[in-house]
């Protein structure tokens, strides 16, 4: 892999990397103090003070599963990317190790080790590569939680989340109609089906919300679907791009900082 580009944060580093074929992935290795792993308890997931912790407490290392997406969410800036194919299950792990290489820090030391299949792509969409993945850096690194994103394509087998496997929903809103715009996904589940999702988690499902207006969200509905001992809510900002613009989604309800 070659570093194209990279932007470093207070707390971290986002990287374009560049594979073999010409193809680009996007890598990030970010830290937290380890407190805000207890937002459930804590019922909020803010910083206490301007300490941003270190690697040896929450680190947490973000990987793409596909170079480029075929979903195209309407505030995503991988809708830039004309072409698109799966990982293989080398390609997903090489970016772990670049990650732990470039940090010099050592995963087995962290109090958690995180790696969050949230950058580039649709996961369910090449699971079998990221399953191996996950059975591989575990093998390694017997201390890592592995956090999977998707926007609950069909059909889809969640009998692997368990353990220290974790799942999350790209949830977005609560009205069907303005979801299938935001996710413009024809093979995804309802949110009646996200909703009857169980797995047998170490931790509760969390359902991502990148609100866009107030009116995505419906706590009568949240109530319906999503039995509360299954899912734990988290609202996340709009990283405003391009594609986002183009689509005039602004800055969304929740605002962002620049941290991660």
């Amino acid at each position: 892999m070659k570093i194209l580009r990279s932007k470093k944060f207070k707390n971290g580093i986002v990287y374009c990397l560049q594979l073999t074929d010409g193809m680009l992935v996007e890598t990030t290795d970010t830290f937290l103090p380890f407190y805000t792993k207890d937002a459930i308890g804590r019922k909020q997931n803010k910083l206490d003070n301007t300490d941003l912790g270190s690697r040896s407490e929450r680190w947490m290392i973000g990987v793409s599963t596909m170079s480029g997406c075929p979903v195209r969410c309407k505030f995503c800036a991988t809708g830039n990317m004309k072409r698109y194919r799966n990982l293989t299950a080398d390609e997903i792990v090489e970016q772990v190790e670049f990650a732990i290489s470039q940090s010099g820090c050592n995963p087995t030391e962290a109090k958690e080790f995180k790696i969050n299949y949230t950058r580039m792509g649709e996961p369910f969409l090449n699971i079998e590569a990221v399953k191996k993945a996950i059975s591989r850096i575990t093998e390694k690194y017997p201390n890592t939680h592995h956090y999977v994103s998707t926007i609950g394509i069909k059909h889809s087998d969640f009998s692997f989340v368990k353990g220290n496997v974790t799942l999350q929903i790209s949830l977005h809103s609560f009205d069907e109609e303005k979801r299938n715009w935001l996710i413009p996904y024809s093979k995804q589940m309802t949110i009646e089906e996200l909703g009857q999702i169980r797995t047998e988690s170490n931790l509760k499902t969390t359902i991502n919300l990148t609100l866009v207006d107030e009116s995505d969200f419906d706590a009568e509905k949240l109530q319906q679907y999503f039995d509360k001992d299954y899912f734990f809510v988290k609202l996340s900002p709009i990283n405003p791009n391009n594609i986002s613009d183009k689509n005039n989604l602004g800055k969304g309800v929740v605002e962002g900082i620049n941290l991660v």
